[in-house]
């Protein structure tokens, strides 16, 4: 049996200075995802501000919409999980002021791991970059719980 390592987290109940998502944050991504039972969807168009080379998004935040889009795969199916591996293909080069697509979906489920497959794809369908990851599924800490379990 592979011996996990044990992560607490408070469960957050307001998201809004979160990076990727949250609305009240003035460098943050600002997305806003939807579930469709099975996928997490966000639209999102880079703006100069999100570039490395001139015109283009920066590769770290191509990795951070990533990110987020398994983020929200996960909770919307109802876990909360942080991401313990995760591994990127970058397929073209994506053009700052033009909108993408995000997407997410789980593609497995154990009772301490989650894999996923997430995809940015221009707004002709053109996969733009793709990542997989695998989720640790974090459960709330609870004060009757034995530690040394």
């Amino acid at each position: 049996m592979q011996n996990y390592p044990r992560i607490e987290l408070e469960k957050l109940k307001n998201y809004s200075m979160c990076f990727g998502c949250g609305q009240d944050n003035p460098i943050g991504l600002k997305l806003k995802f939807t579930w469709d039972g099975n996928t997490a969807h966000a639209e999102f168009t880079p703006g100069e501000n999100h570039q490395g080379w001139a015109g283009y998004i920066h590769g770290g935040v191509t990795a951070a919409l990533l990110d987020e889009s398994i983020g929200w795969a996960a909770l919307f199916a109802g876990f909360h999980s942080v991401t313990a591996r995760m591994e990127t293909r970058y397929r073209k080069m994506i053009p700052i002021g033009k909108p993408i697509r995000l997407t997410c979906t789980i593609t497995k489920q154990t009772s301490r791991l989650l894999e996923t497959a997430a995809k940015i794809v221009s707004q002709d369908g053109t996969l733009m970059a793709e990542a997989t990851s695998t989720q640790f599924i974090v459960s709330p800490h609870d004060e009757n719980e034995n530690r040394d379990a």
